[in-house]
């Protein structure tokens, strides 16, 4: 496998099956927004699952050991970051229930059979593009940033690819909250479960975690919270 890490790169253990993944520093490097994702996502056994914007196939790798989903696909659009996930699936030998796919969310309908996915996963930019971006080619940027993507794109393209009552997740920032709400109830993705993620008990939430079912009837679920670090007592 030490002919397959390239300069600059580094194998991580995930802590999970044996499981490993392949990350360089100089891009962007997963955080616990993906392991919370994916702790989050429901997927029945014998079930077709695409995650979108999927990076160095972080969520695919972790759902193929969380999950018994026959098929996990992971979309992205950056030619360097797919072959370095590629890379990443082989290593642990999962070729078999894992494609990365080459490919721009805005046209992931064109790319894949329509209303083929039981499950898509998201972990998208939460920035809108005007905030705070400094060069919209870095990997870091195009992770955090809504460069080549926005929500709408998201919410459409999946809309196109999910069967009736198939399940859509995402983490997102709750200061869009209201943005998210309006726009997948457009798309038809009814949310049906929150679950916010709180630093500290007694701090407000700095992500949230969504559910949403393809043509479903409205009725959402706000769940007990995820509390990520407790205080020290003296």
């Amino acid at each position: 496998m030490e002919s397959d890490i390239r300069p600059g790169e580094r194998l991580d253990d995930l802590q999970l099956n044996g499981l490993e993944l392949i990350q360089d520093p100089e891009k962007f490097c997963f955080g616990v927004d993906a392991v919370l994702l994916s702790d989050f996502v429901k997927v029945r056994p014998g079930e077709n699952v695409l995650d979108l914007g999927t990076g160095n196939g972080i969520i695919p790798l972790l759902l193929s050991a969380k999950t018994q989903a026959a098929h996990i696909t992971g979309l992205e659009i950056q030619e360097d970051i797919v072959e370095m996930a590629r890379r990443s699936v082989s290593h642990n030998g999962l070729n078999d229930r894992i494609d990365i796919v080459e490919g721009d969310i805005k046209e992931a309908a064109d790319i894949f059979k329509p209303a083929f996915f039981d499950v898509i996963t998201t972990n998208p930019p939460y920035m809108l593009a005007e905030h705070g971006l400094r060069n919209p080619d870095d990997s870091r940027a195009i992770a955090r940033h809504e460069v080549l993507c926005s929500l709408d794109d998201i919410l459409r393209e999946s809309m196109k690819l999910m069967q009736d009552k198939s399940r859509f997740y995402m983490i997102h920032r709750p200061f869009r909250l209201t943005e998210i709400m309006i726009k997948m109830n457009y798309y038809k993705i009814e949310p049906k479960r929150i679950r916010f993620v709180h630093p500290y008990i007694d701090k407000e939430p700095t992500m949230v975690l969504i559910e949403g079912v393809r043509g479903a009837r409205p009725r959402v679920t706000v769940e007990p919270p995820v509390v990520l670090h407790t205080r020290e007592t003296v």
